[in-house]
């Protein structure tokens, strides 16, 4: 590699990783503003029941417009190009995020959110595709890992800032504010040369009959959806709804900040992103760190229903735990690059976090409907249960990917 292109892959590198800072601080501020700005919209008369309901539709609407999102994006990253993924997906989530200050009702906030939801879906595919297809096969797992590091700290930023910014409408003028900021630096960032090369030909790009109607690719491809499905299980309930479940729990003596537990659990899941990396780079294997990190997650997962609710300070210690276990997003998203070929990569690396993200919708329906019949508590384990089944199972049929050369085709 040449002096000048170790600059470019340097600078696609540190763009990616910006990048994604500003995807996650745009996709958990809702997360962390949910309280505040509904207390405003709906009223100084609405009840906890009727926020927490509220809350749950405006995030499946994000996660609708994710899911949606990931398809549209996917597909044209394989035919158009990576880059013009990058540049359409944070125009669109940076202006939506500003209207978002705005919103006076519910009906607003909810189009909003998924119009939010639907550009940042395209940001972290397209990202870890054109890093993964740059960087060489032993170095491009650390490429991912530092997008990944970088990126969730965004997270904490935004929890930090929930405490910071009085108004919740600021924060998201500053979402969009940064979206903004960003979309200029990607000027200088350069094309795929495997799509370049790909480009010319005849094959099918951005097909996702090549997932649907190969039965290996399809399996491949839930597969690898379901490993990282706890992730957001994690925190899209125990997390996002931290001071229900506590609440549920028993708990009286404190009830959590949610823009606090969310600040905490990325604060881990930073750390957890560069360990589960370094780990993968050294062991030579994406498997073996996403069985360790799996485990992990279930032990985290057993502690936030019963140390958490000791006290206050135990309870963010074990978020701050919980949020390294779940930290092997990084080896989820190199995982995701190297099982496909270049034609249906950016497809498979934009829909699979965002299908995974989307699960979210589907997991909260679940809770939901089980909470009817059974307590909020055994309603979370049961949908735990099932999530982490699934993980092992999709995990133990999954191909060592490590050494694979990604320039081929499916």
């Amino acid at each position: 590699m040449t002096k000048n292109e170790a600059k470019n892959t340097n600078l696609l590198v540190l763009i990616a990783a910006l990048g994604y800072f500003v995807d996650i601080y745009d996709l958990v501020l809702f997360s962390v503003e949910r309280i505040d700005s509904l207390k405003e919209i709906l009223g100084a008369s609405a009840s906890k029941e009727e926020i927490k309901n509220v809350g749950m539709q405006l995030l499946n609407w994000q996660m609708g417009g994710m899911l949606v999102g990931g398809i549209v994006w996917g597909i044209y990253g394989d035919k158009k190009g990576r880059l013009s993924v990058l540049f359409g997906s944070i125009l669109m989530y940076s202006l939506a995020n500003i209207a978002n200050g705005f919103v006076q009702t519910v009906e607003q906030y909810a189009l909003l959110r998924f119009i939010s939801g639907f550009g940042l879906a395209g940001e972290l595919g397209a990202g870890i595709t054109l890093v993964s297809e740059t960087m060489s096969k032993e170095k491009r797992g650390i490429g991912t890992m530092i997008v990944a590091t970088v990126g969730v700290f965004g997270a904490v930023v935004a929890g930090f800032m929930g405490d910071v910014i009085t108004n919740w409408r600021y924060s998201f003028f500053l979402g969009g504010a940064m979206g903004l900021v960003l979309l200029i630096m990607r000027i200088g960032v350069f094309e795929s040369g495997m799509f370049e090369s790909m480009k010319k030909s005849n094959i099918p790009k951005g097909n996702l009959l090549l997932l649907l109607k190969s039965k290996t690719n399809l399996i491949k491809y839930l597969g690898v959806i379901a490993i990282a499905v706890p992730v957001w299980y994690v925190m899209g309930i125990l997390i996002t709804f931290s001071p229900e479940m506590m609440k549920s729990l028993g708990v009286t003596t404190f009830t959590p900040d949610p823009g606090k537990a969310i600040m905490f659990a990325y604060l881990g899941i930073t750390f957890g992103d560069f360990l589960s990396g370094m780990m993968s780079q050294l062991l030579k294997s994406r498997k073996k760190v996403l069985t360790l990190f799996l485990v992990l997650t279930i032990l985290s997962v057993f502690m936030y229903f019963t140390l958490a609710v000791k006290s206050e300070f135990m309870f963010y210690g074990v978020i701050t735990f919980v949020g390294i276990a779940t930290g092997y997003w990084a080896v989820f998203m190199s995982t995701a690059a190297e099982l496909f070929g270049t034609n249906i990569r950016a497809t498979v690396t934009t829909t699979a976090p965002n299908f995974v993200r989307g699960s979210v919708i589907f997991l909260t329906l679940g809770f939901r409907y089980l909470e009817v019949y059974f307590s909020a508590i055994n309603a979370a384990v049961l949908i735990g249960i099932v999530t982490f089944v699934l993980a092992f199972l999709a995990l133990y049929k999954m191909e060592e990917t490590f050494h694979k050369d990604l320039n081929y085709v499916e």
